[in-house]
């Protein structure tokens, strides 16, 4: 055996060993028998686990997956009750801070989504399986229970590592969807690559604008200055570079701790059909506001965050509420032809102008990301609601749709570009007037 091949051998043996040693003496059979068959069985997850904390702190499969008698999902293995899904609840026996912010977090509603129009989108539009492996991957599915399963778990619901997981023990979330199974690593959790599986895409683009912007260019070419692997990871001393999504919602800072309550830094909730702001969100935009400045000046970061606000009161002001008004008039009127929500085409456009564009927009603002801020945002934001909603809507020639849009697009002064000359505006815009009708409505926000 040469040298190398030695070392690798002992380092085997005294992490397996540490493991053993911490189990009690009742327990350290049914370790070792665990980790004996999973060494040979599942070699990729027994390496996985051998390289994480979890292994030299001693812990091992028994620890987590270790389920009591009457547990829904509990079943006999070997000679083991063993749980194959592991919770929150099971985390919080050694990671109970964690478990408690993780559970007051957005993170830990997202399962909420099963109720919502876009599970039932999914569901009817396109079909069952689609929002399974759609919509529950990232939000969470409410786990089956099948008696007649080898490891009591539904194929309906599982697998699934969703972020809000509604667990048959009562808890919410799936710490492995940050941590991955089984190095639990927190290097991993701390690269935007974390967050990509969810965060992308046509409504809610995170990975893609993070990756455009200054922040995500500059992070991928200096990523071996990152010092991922680090235990104490605060910005500004450990690493300075660049920040990842965890960097500005989750990890330290000078003056704050690690945090695994993902919205403790977010002022606004950009997700609903018109943005609003958070309880406590002076709070939660100081926490923010303390992240930047550990790389720009106030006077930077005080600016990002007019533009920012300026931008989503746009979208609210002058498209979500109007587009709002006249679908609450086609609702209350009875004015749709099919019955069926999503069943008429106005109701797919005006979803897509707040759930899709709208987003982009709001997103893109929010990180400094501009060719989602317009090119996949405003502009089609824009284009949508002039061109395809308010068309539509008039289609539906009632005369109270009517009234509103026609005394919308007379009387705001958003929306009289449309009535203008265009060397008129051009002017407007040379002189600075139509930049000060908007930020005289905003400011008075």
């Amino acid at each position: 055996m040469n040298k190398k091949a030695l070392v690798v051998f002992v380092m085997l043996l005294f992490w397996t060993w540490g493991a053993l040693m911490a189990r009690s003496a009742e327990s350290d059979k049914t370790a070792g028998n665990c980790l004996t068959c999973h060494k040979e069985k599942t070699p990729g997850l027994y390496q996985q686990w051998l390289n994480s904390a979890h292994s030299v702190n001693g812990i091992t499969c028994i620890d987590c997956h270790n389920a009591k008698k009457g547990d829904s999902d509990a079943f006999m293995h070997y000679d083991a009750l063993i749980a194959t899904l592991v919770t929150p609840k099971d985390c919080g026996q050694c990671h109970e801070q964690e478990m408690q912010e993780v559970d007051r977090s957005h993170h830990a509603k997202a399962g909420l989504i099963l109720e919502s129009a876009d599970a039932y989108l999914a569901n009817a539009a396109a079909g069952s399986p689609a929002a399974i492996q759609g919509c529950e991957s990232c939000h969470g599915c409410s786990v089956k229970i099948d008696p007649n399963s080898n490891n009591k778990l539904s194929l309906k619901s599982w697998p699934n590592s969703g972020i809000g997981r509604l667990n048959p023990d009562g808890s919410k979330g799936a710490c492995n969807a940050c941590h991955t199974r089984h190095n639990f690593s927190k290097a991993q959790a701390r690269q935007p690559e974390a967050c990509g599986k969810c965060h992308l895409g046509p409504d809610h683009p995170q990975k893609e604008i993070y990756e455009e912007s200054k922040h995500g260019n500059t992070y991928y070419t200096n990523i071996d200055q990152m010092n991922l692997k680090s235990d104490k990871w605060v910005v500004g001393e450990d690493y300075f570079v660049a920040p990842t999504c965890s960097t500005c919602h989750l990890s330290a800072t000078s003056s704050q701790i690690a945090t695994h309550d993902v919205g403790n830094r977010i002022a606004w909730t950009l997700r609903p059909k018109i943005s609003v702001k958070l309880e406590n969100w002076e709070k939660k935009r100081l926490n923010m506001k303390d992240v930047c400045r550990t790389c720009h000046g106030s006077v930077f970061v005080n600016g990002h965050f007019y533009q920012y606000d300026a931008s989503v009161h746009l979208y609210n002001e002058k498209f979500a509420k109007p587009a709002g008004d006249v679908m609450q008039i086609v609702l209350k009127n009875n004015l749709l032809k099919n019955k069926a929500e999503f069943g008429n085409q106005l109701e797919w456009t005006y979803w897509e102008l707040w759930h899709h564009e709208g987003r982009r927009a709001r997103h893109g603002a929010s990180m400094m990301g501009p060719d989602y801020t317009w090119w996949h945002g405003f502009y089609d934001v824009a284009q949508h609601f002039y061109f395809k909603f308010i068309p539509e809507a008039r289609e539906l020639d009632n005369p109270e749709v009517n009234a509103y849009l026609d005394k919308l697009l007379k009387d705001d002064p958003m929306h009289q570009w449309l009535k203008q000359p265009t060397d008129r505006l051009k002017q407007m815009i040379k002189n600075g007037e139509l930049q000060k009708i908007y930020h005289s409505l905003f400011e008075k926000k």
